[in-house]
C-alpha cells in the first residue's frame, strides 16, 4: 500500500524561501532545508568623520584669522547665556521673552553701570596714589629687611649690603611705577585698546539678540541633530551646559565676593592700598590659587612697608586666611559645585595656551573651551572602557 505523504508547511516554506533568494540550504537532523542566513553589514561611510575633522579645522582657523573682531560678539554670547536663567524666570511669571530680555537688560544697568563708574574711580584713586607713595615704600620695605641683609653679610662676607639695597631700591621703584603708569593708563584709556567702540556698541545689541532668541537657537540646533545619535548629544550637551554654567556663572559670583571681601577687608585693617590689591585678588580668582596667593604676598609686602606694628600685619594674614576659608567650605562648592570638572593644571594651562594663541580673547574662552574638551573626553574614555579593545583578555 503506497503511504500517503503530507508535505510540512515549513519544509515547502523553506524551500520557497530558498528558491526564492537562490541560496543554498542545509539539511538538519530531520532531512528538512534550512535557508542560509544572509548577514547584511552595514558598513559606516569612513569620509564621515573625515568631514567633521575638516569643518573643525576651519572653523579654528577662521576663529584664529577673525580673532581681532570677534572679542565683542564672544562677550554678547557670554552675556546672553549667563542672564538666560534670570530671562526664563520672568518668561515664567508670564512675561513674554522680548519683555524679559528688555527687564533683564534694565536691571543689569542700573546695577552694573553705577557699579562699574564707582568702581573705576576708586582704582584710579588708588593707582594715583600708589605712583606717588611707591619710592617711600620701597625705602620703608629695605629699612625693614636690613636685618635680613645683615645676617646675610655675616654668612656671605663678600655680599657687599651696599649695592644690594641700591639694587632692591633702584629696580622696584622703577619697576612699581612702571606698573602703576601702566595700570593706570589701562583704567583711562584700556578701553581704547580693546576697541571701545565695537565693546560699547556691538556687545550690548549681540547680548540683547542672543538673550531674546536663546531658546530659538537651542530648538534650531536641536533640529539638525542626527536622529540616531540625538539622545546621545542632547546628554552631552547636558553635561556641557552643567560644566559651563558652574564655572561662568558660579565663578563670576565667586570673583566678585572674594573681591569686594577682600577690598573691604583691607580696607578696614587700614592697608592704604587695599581696594586696589583686593579689586586684583578677587578679579583673577578664578585662575586656581593664583588670585589669593599674589594677593596675599603684595598685602603683606605693602603692610611691611606702611606698618610699623606687626599686628596689623596679622590682621592682614587673617583677612585672607578667613576669605581662603569661606571660599574654599562654602562659596566655591556652593556656587560652582563640581560641575565643572575641571583640574587646576588643566585651567591654568587652558588660560595660558588661550592666552598665546588668541590674546585676550582666548583668555575669555579658554576655560569654556576645557570645560567642553573635558566632558567630551569623558565621554569618549567611557565609551572606551565598554569597547572589545579594552575589555579583551
Amino acid at each position: 500500500m503506497n503511504k500517503i505523504k503530507f508535505k510540512n508547511p515549513a519544509t515547502e516554506t523553506s524551500k520557497q524561501n530558498v528558491q526564492a533568494t537562490g541560496a543554498k540550504g542545509t539539511r538538519n537532523g530531520f532531512g528538512q532545508t534550512k535557508p542560509r542566513r544572509i548577514k547584511q553589514i552595514n558598513m559606516p561611510s569612513s569620509h564621515n568623520w573625515h568631514v567633521w575633522f575638516v569643518l573643525f579645522v576651519l572653523f579654528c582657523v577662521a576663529v584664529y584669522v577673525l580673532r581681532s573682531v570677534l572679542m565683542p560678539f564672544v562677550a554678547g554670547i557670554v552675556l546672553g547665556y549667563l542672564f538666560d536663567p534670570l530671562a526664563s524666570r520672568f518668561e515664567k511669571w508670564g512675561m513674554s521673552r522680548t519683555w524679559a530680555t528688555i527687564l533683564v537688560f534694565a536691571v543689569v544697568i542700573l546695577i552694573a553701570v553705577p557699579a562699574i563708574i564707582l568702581l573705576f574711580g576708586m582704582i584710579n584713586e588708588q593707582l594715583t596714589f600708589f605712583v606717588n607713595a611707591a619710592p617711600q615704600y620701597i625705602s620703608s620695605f629695605i629699612k625693614r629687611a636690613e636685618p635680613i641683609l645683615s645676617g646675610l653679610q655675616e654668612k656671605f662676607p663678600s655680599l657687599e649690603i651696599a649695592n644690594i639695597k641700591a639694587m632692591l631700591k633702584d629696580n622696584m621703584t622703577s619697576g612699581l611705577q612702571f606698573g602703576g603708569r601702566l595700570l593706570k593708563g589701562l583704567i583711562n584709556n584700556g578701553f581704547a585698546l580693546i576697541n571701545l567702540i565695537s565693546l560699547l556698541l556691538v556687545t550690548p545689541v549681540v547680548a540683547f539678540y542672543m538673550l531674546r532668541d536663546w531658546d530659538k537657537f537651542v530648538e534650531k540646533v536641536d533640529t539638525l541633530l542626527p536622529r540616531k545619535s540625538k539622545k546621545t548629544i542632547r546628554e552631552q550637551f547636558r553635561q556641557i551646559d552643567r560644566a559651563l554654567s558652574g564655572f561662568i556663572r558660579g565663578q563670576l559670583s565667586v570673583c566678585v565676593i572674594l573681591g569686594t571681601y577682600y577690598s573691604i577687608g583691607l580696607k578696614l585693617v587700614g592697608l592704604e592700598l587695599g581696594i586696589l590689591v583686593g579689586f586684583l585678588a578677587g578679579l583673577i580668582s578664578f585662575i586656581p590659587y593664583v588670585g589669593s596667593i599674589s594677593g596675599f604676598v603684595v598685602s603683606i609686602v605693602l603692610a611691611l612697608a606702611q606698618f610699623n606694628d606687626y599686628t596689623k600685619v596679622l590682621e592682614v594674614v587673617a583677612v585672607f586666611v578667613f576669605g581662603q576659608f569661606v571660599e574654599g567650605n562654602f562659596l566655591t562648592p556652593k556656587l560652582v559645585g563640581d560641575n565643572v570638572g575641571l583640574h587646576p593644571v588643566w585651567v591654568m594651562f587652558a588660560l595660558l595656551a588661550g592666552g598665546v594663541l588668541l590674546g585676550f580673547l582666548g583668555l575669555m574662552i579658554a576655560v569654556p573651551v576645557a570645560a567642553i574638551i573635558g566632558v567630551l573626553t569623558r565621554y569618549a574614555i567611557n565609551n572606551y572602557k565598554q569597547s572589545n579593545l579594552y575589555l579583551e583578555d
